[in-house]
């Protein structure tokens, strides 16, 4: 993949269509840029902080409360993002006069620059025209991806990285029941950041209710099993499952007085997924921690 060329040395146009507010994101009116157009898809909206290309309207749209995308980060390598997730499909009007490829991506490109943003990464393929964009506010990471040809039609996905409300809470004496029945079961509140094994501090209230079902039994262990769902390599997803096990064990002994002899953590990597890897809710059942009897 090689960098495209600007095309436009005073990129004029910027300004006017895409406008960011630093504080709140909220999307200013521009006049031309700004509000929907008759021929839009019911319901659908612009992302949350960008406008679109004026002559435009929404031929399809979707959004998430939460899910993953995964936005190119360099020539061979790229980087998943989960968050508040949204993906528009723009359709030029008939009659306007079409913008470039070039043009499309440097809007949302210098847009997002002019906000505090920066370009991650820009690539041309087959002519069309890519571009990763990044803008950090307080403690959100706006993630947006571009996808553009100059046929009249492009695309963007942005993502606003941000934890998951976590409404499944851990129960001591709904794990013992599990361990005595199945032999193991799964702990979904134990969260972790998208390729890290640090463990997350919303995470404390599933980390105490397993140290709970081990105080209240001292003759139970434990392998602690890490496991991820299937994006990424075979081998990084085996290390990080066994990293992830290995920072619960030494949770519950370090901050539980749980004696580390009776956990014994182990990473099984994507080996073992409970739901189909093709969708965010499969991938989510498979990334967890589990306890199996020992």
């Amino acid at each position: 993949m090689r960098r495209a060329v600007s095309l436009f040395p005073l990129l004029r146009t910027i300004s006017l269509f895409f406008v960011l507010t630093l504080l709140s994101f909220a999307v200013l009116p521009v006049p031309g840029a700004f509000g929907g157009d008759p021929n839009d898809v019911p319901g659908s909206s612009d992302p949350g902080f960008l406008t679109r290309m004026p002559g435009f309207h929404i031929y399809n749209w979707e959004e998430q409360e939460f899910a993953e995308e995964t936005f190119a980060t360099g020539s061979d390598v790229a980087e998943t993002v989960e968050g508040g997730w949204t993906y528009v499909d723009y359709y030029a009007n008939d009659g306007i006069k079409l913008p470039s490829a070039i043009q499309i991506v440097r809007n949302y490109e210098n847009a997002v620059k002019s906000a505090g943003g920066r370009l991650v990464h820009r690539w041309e393929d087959g002519g069309m025209e890519y571009a990763t964009l990044r803008l950090d506010k307080g403690n959100t990471e706006s993630w947006v991806r571009v996808e553009a040809g100059g046929n009249g039609a492009y695309k963007i996905w942005t993502v606003r990285r941000e934890t998951m409300r976590q409404d499944v809470v851990a129960d001591a004496d709904k794990l013992a029941g599990s361990l005595r029945t199945t032999g193991k079961v799964a702990i979904y509140g134990i969260l972790f950041d998208t390729g890290k094994s640090v463990i997350k501090p919303e995470s404390n209230a599933a980390i105490s209710e397993v140290a709970k079902l081990l105080l209240a039994d001292p003759s139970l262990q434990v392998y602690v099993v890490g496991h991820t769902d299937g994006v990424g390599g075979f081998e990084s997803n085996l290390k990080l499952s066994q990293e992830r096990a290995a920072a619960v064990v030494k949770a519950l002994a370090e901050t539980h007085g749980i004696a580390a002899s009776r956990l014994l953590p182990f990473g099984a990597g994507p080996t073992c997924p409970v739901a189909s890897n093709a969708d965010d809710a499969g991938r989510a059942l498979n990334r967890r921690v589990e306890l199996v009897a020992r």
